[in-house]
């Protein structure tokens, strides 16, 4: 399925991941630099790039380091845990007096308030530097679904950028931001992650809150992190989980990591879908190898988390989309990228009974990996089984899109959080990830393991217990 990505001397391309959270922390601590300075480094890097498909709408120069020298000068602002760090936010959630347009010009508006979860990072003196791209009504996951410019991967040949939070990805990939806030309701963030070589945490449901996102599937909604280490997403979801009263899908963090062996779950060989990828299949198994050294492994089943994935675009749950965007599918057909039309088109086929017998199964199917979870803490698969070029997912959008879902779809439904680790590149070189996903609220042990892999050190978590305690 894949194409040759590297350059004329056979040196792949890849993200190139700016200063993280600690580092821009400390070089405004320590004098050598300054929010006002990290802005203008933001700035041009975007000026730079030009209109790559990255940003929707970014804050103006003067304006956004006129917002870093406000950060600088607010009373005990060099004390706050995310002093003048930069971030972009998708173009689904709320920032008061900036469009939200869903990657649709005929459906934006100018909201009045920011979603509290971004709110919190400005309350901690993140800068906001503007909107990045997604597929339109975050419907798809290879980033090709939008009117604007067509991102594409950091490793080049043409390959997509995964999707839907396309320009999150690709804003952190860059080195333009040191994470971005994206959302993942069925693999939104953690696809694109995989395709540009960045961390991308789906944390349990419920943990951040979701108003001010336009809902795609509102019981499966759930914001999500872009980051390039494990570090930098700690900090940043330590500011964004907290109550919010108003979400009434809310629900508090689970325990720390306790210590003592990680149990990893790892699916046999036989049930590992690469759709033909032999080098994807040989990068994985040889990343699985080095953990099965490492870990204390645990052979599950993937059936039964497969088949609830096939219940959500092959069942009623692409009907709820209809909720949100019904209205404007009557009034505003033409407006709505063609793929995407006939993605919402195809929930008016469901019935009342249809959602019952999907709900009933999938609960039969809770109950079933429930019991997975007795015997093994993090189940481990490829984040991607694949990877497609621009062409190749314009030419088969639903196929590829289904592809791309195959390790993702199945994730909210079965109330599960994820984090996609960047492990280098194919021997053809593209990349390859892999995904730990945990039971619900096991978020700390998910984290610890995506550390582990990544030889990163977790100094931030220790300190985070009384951070989480002074927010509830």
């Amino acid at each position: 399925m894949g194409s040759d990505v590297r350059g004329d001397q056979g040196i792949s391309r890849g993200p190139s991941i700016g200063p993280s959270i600690a580092e821009i922390l400390d070089s405004h601590a320590g004098g050598t630099g300054s929010p006002v300075k990290t802005a203008t480094r933001v700035a041009d890097a975007i000026a730079a790039r030009g209109d790559d498909g990255t940003w929707l709408s970014t804050v103006p120069r003067d304006e956004l380091l006129a917002a870093a020298a406000a950060i600088e000068s607010r009373p005990g602002a060099r004390t706050l845990p995310l002093y003048g760090v930069p971030f972009g936010v998708k173009d689904s959630i709320d920032v008061a007096g900036v469009p939200t347009t869903l990657s649709c010009p005929d459906y934006a508006y100018i909201p009045e308030t920011t979603a509290p979860a971004v709110q919190r990072l400005l309350d901690a003196g993140a800068l906001y530097v503007g909107k990045t791209n997604l597929d339109q009504f975050a419907t798809g996951l290879n980033g090709t679904r939008t009117p604007y410019t067509v991102p594409r991967s950091v490793f080049g040949g043409e390959l997509i950028s995964g999707g839907s939070s396309s320009g999150s990805a690709l804003a952190v990939a860059l080195g333009q931001v040191p994470f971005a806030v994206a959302t993942d309701t069925a693999g939104s963030g953690r696809v694109p992650a995989a395709l540009n070589g960045v961390v991308g945490f789906k944390p349990s449901r419920g943990l951040i809150s979701t108003v001010g996102l336009v809902p795609a599937c509102k019981s499966l909604d759930c914001l999500s992190v872009m980051a390039g280490c494990i570090d930098d997403v700690d900090r940043v979801f330590d500011v964004m989980a907290a109550r919010d009263d108003a979400d009434s899908w809310y629900r508090d963090r689970g325990p720390r990591y306790a210590g003592g062996p990680i149990r990893v779950g790892l699916p046999p060989v036989a049930e590992l879908e690469f759709f033909g990828d032999d080098a994807m299949r040989a990068a994985h198994l040889g990343f699985r190898e080095q953990l099965e050294r490492q870990a204390v492994i645990v052979e599950v089943s993937l059936a039964p988390f497969l088949a609830a994935g096939a219940l959500l675009y092959q069942g009623p749950w692409v009907a709820e989309r209809l909720v949100e965007f019904g209205d404007f599918l009557a009034e505003k057909p033409d407006s709505i990228h063609p793929v995407v039309r006939e993605i919402f088109r195809s929930g008016l086929t469901y019935t009342a009974v249809d959602a019952f017998a999907a709900l009933q199964k999938l609960q039969d199917l809770k109950a079933e990996v429930a019991r997975l979870w007795q015997h093994m803490d993090i189940l481990v698969v490829p984040t991607i089984g694949t990877t497609f070029t621009v062409e190749q997912v314009l030419d088969r959008p639903i196929d590829c899109n289904t592809m791309l879902g195959h390790y993702t779809h199945f994730g909210n439904l079965l109330d599960l959080l994820g984090v996609a680790v960047p492990l280098g590149v194919t021997s053809d070189g593209r990349p390859y990830s892999a995904m730990l996903l945990g039971n619900a609220l096991s978020d700390d042990t998910a984290l610890t393991l995506a550390a582990q892999i990544l030889d990163e050190p977790r100094a931030a978590a220790a300190a985070a217990d009384s951070a989480v305690k002074e927010q509830v």
